[in-house]
């Protein structure tokens, strides 16, 4: 158990999640992160936005491999697919040092993020806006 009160916290608040709640942690981990590339594009701070990048592509890497392709073959196909989109996206913006494709990205992972707290909006406790930090 870490000795960060905070962390202490998270990692309870993980544990003890319900499955889209888990994905909901993710996707703002994820839009958080690439928030911060820009911030950090922005400042020339090459190690740090690479860093966000790195972050960010870990989360969407997971979210890939984590679809059920028997249960909905068709929206796990599509998720798949965006994912890779976005991941090439953010690869693009770290080789070019470009804030388009990390605005493109912010604004999927804003869609996406919405329309999982519209799923189910009474699952988990956090509110939105709130920023959770998940180490990668």
């Amino acid at each position: 158990m870490p000795s960060n009160p905070y962390a202490a916290h998270l990692e309870a608040s993980i544990l003890t999640a319900e499955p889209i709640e888990l994905i909901r942690i993710l996707y703002r981990t994820a839009l958080d992160s690439v928030r911060d590339a820009r911030a950090h594009l922005a400042a020339g701070e090459i190690r740090e936005r690479s860093n966000a990048i790195n972050k960010a592509l870990g989360i969407l890497h997971e979210l890939a491999i984590s679809l059920n392709h028997e249960a909905e073959p068709m929206l796990a196909s599509k998720l798949a697919a965006l994912y890779d989109y976005m991941e090439r996206r953010l690869l693009a913006a770290n080789l070019e040092q470009s804030e388009a494709p990390l605005a493109e990205v912010v604004g999927l992972l804003e869609v996406m993020t919405g329309a999982w707290y519209e799923a189910n909006p009474n699952a988990g406790q956090e509110k939105s806006g709130e920023r959770v930090l998940v180490e990668a």
